[in-house]
């Protein structure tokens, strides 16, 4: 797992898989054509996903470790390296990887929201895992895009090809819900350990060194990559993690209002906040009151 293999080209990756390439920034490459090897680590420099098909070790996601089982996702965006810890034993690849470059998708309407696509960005235990119809809905989808890929290139082919990328890209933003919707016990433990971890940060004097919480702080704590954390709170909650956080920052500050032997200004030191302006500001944007003003209204 020492080595680093460099993938920069989709000739580059289908090379080393001994499949064909088609078109320079596509390729539906089946893995299953590979000489048998070790476990390395890998650079992208496109988009890629794996749907695994065989055991052949845990998946390294920079760090992390993919609960990478069979029947499972993994997305990559360019410029991540993954690899697979085979622990030195030698296997076969099986199973398919969907690779485009950006460029493929440059003035498309996929392009232009991909950012939408927050599953490149999880990381450990956070892969898509698939029931068998699921599966078949994938393979549907990759079997679309090589066919495409096998005929000759002509006006219809980058929109057909990107058009079933996007198509496959939104099955797995529906398959994705689901999950969490399986996993909802799991949420909520994860939603209840978030919330513990808000109240005692600000119950602690870290906010006073560490500044305001924010979401890659909170998802790090919880052991998450920020956009799964970000998701799976909006689906819970209805907010997103940022408004999450703001709405406990708004309860601590009203709670501390009212402690009439600190100032605003220590208050505002206290909760986070570089400057008590800023306190200021973002306590009336959400009450209509200054802390001050908030202070004498409400207490008796």
């Amino acid at each position: 797992m020492d080595s680093l293999r460099r993938f920069d080209t989709i000739s580059d990756y289908n090379l080393f898989n001994n499949n064909e390439t088609h078109h320079p920034l596509v390729s539906v490459v089946d893995l299953s054509k590979a000489a048998p090897r070790q476990g390395s680590r890998m650079y992208f420099g496109f988009y890629t996903i794996f749907l695994k098909d065989v055991k052949c070790g845990d998946l390294v996601y920079g760090r992390h470790t993919y609960d990478y089982q069979e029947g499972t996702l993994v997305f990559l965006a360019p410029g991540q390296v993954a690899g697979v810890n085979s622990n030195g034993e030698t296997y076969q690849p099986k199973g398919y990887a969907l690779v485009f470059h950006p460029d493929l998708l440059l003035g498309t309407s996929l392009g232009r929201h991909m950012q939408d696509y927050t599953f490149f960005g999880y990381q450990s235990n956070e892969a898509l895992h698939l029931s068998e119809e699921e599966r078949k809905i994938v393979l549907d989808c990759f079997s679309k895009i090589n066919y495409e890929l096998e005929r000759a290139i002509d006006k219809h082919s980058k929109r057909l090809i990107v058009s079933n990328i996007e198509l496959f890209l939104n099955y797995c933003v529906r398959f994705y819900d689901r999950q969490f919707i399986i996993r909802d016990h799991v949420n909520n433990n994860i939603l209840g350990r978030f919330e513990v971890l808000l109240n005692e940060y600000f119950q602690s004097k870290e906010s006073q060194t560490a500044g305001l919480p924010t979401v890659a702080f909170c998802a790090e704590r919880l052991h998450l990559s920020a956009n799964y954390f970000g998701d799976l709170v909006k689906k819970e909650t209805g907010k997103t993690a940022q408004e999450y956080i703001q709405f406990k920052l708004l309860e601590a500050a009203k709670e501390r209002i009212f402690d009439r032997t600190k100032t605003v200004n220590e208050i505002a030191y206290e909760l986070g906040f570089k400057y008590p302006q800023h306190f200021s500001r973002f306590f009336k944007d959400r009450t209509g009151q200054t802390p001050n003003e908030y202070r004498t209204l409400h207490s008796n």
